[in-house]
């Protein structure tokens, strides 16, 4: 899997609107434009008084992007940690145990979360027999991943070093999952990828551009 470049310093914020959780982030600035990313979707860049997918851009300054949702505003900043915004009165909190992903460029299914409490980008890779990541990001994650088991990765460009570890933690809107089994990789990936050992704890549908990943009890 070879999705397009996308920037990697992102926000989530998971708004509740009625009984659903909205994920919007923040991937950066260009010029005096947000370039926003709403439930996983293709980066947009929206101008102030602009909408995207009910989202409304009010105001932009630096890194940082004032939002409006459903008559409330809120202020995102380019690489800050997912956060969780309260909804309009009567809403239904999420239920943490459903993810909706949307189709982004190429046909792929990005997602905004969190591994070890930190936020990261990833992709849906139903092919990866494991999360996987770089060196580079395991790092900037701060994952001691050479305290893990030195493995042998066959690819592409032939076999290259890499290690097993186990996550604390992988959230993705508000569903968190504990102890992920993970590769770290020694070669260069521009995403996480979010494979099986994360994907199996749920039961997956897909409609159209729609992914729907409900957790398996």
């Amino acid at each position: 899997m070879k999705p397009a470049a996308l920037l990697s310093l992102t926000l989530t914020c998971c708004i509740s609107q009625a009984a659903w959780a909205q994920s919007v982030g923040l991937s950066g600035m260009l010029g005096g434009k947000a370039l926003v990313i709403v439930d996983g979707g293709a980066p947009k860049a929206v101008a102030a008084g602009e909408s995207h997918k009910g989202v409304k851009i009010v105001s932009t300054q630096g890194d940082e992007a004032v939002i409006e949702i459903d008559g409330k505003r809120h202020t995102l900043r380019v690489g800050d940690a997912p956060a969780s915004v309260g909804s309009s009165a009567g809403s239904a909190a999420p239920s943490g145990n459903r993810i909706v992903l949307t189709a982004g460029g190429g046909g792929h299914f990005f997602a905004l979360g969190q591994i070890n409490g930190k936020s990261t980008q990833m992709v849906v890779d139903t092919g990866a027999t494991s999360v996987a990541m770089s060196v580079a990001e395991a790092q900037r994650l701060g994952i001691e991943y050479k305290s893990g088991q030195p493995i042998q990765m066959s690819t592409a460009n032939g076999v290259i070093q890499g290690w097993v570890i186990k996550l604390n933690s992988v959230r993705v809107g508000d569903v968190v999952v504990h102890g992920v089994e993970a590769a770290v990789s020694a070669g260069s990936m521009p995403y996480v990828l979010l494979g099986n050992t994360f994907l199996t704890r749920f039961q997956m549908t897909r409609a159209n551009d729609q992914m729907v990943l409900e957790r398996r009890y």
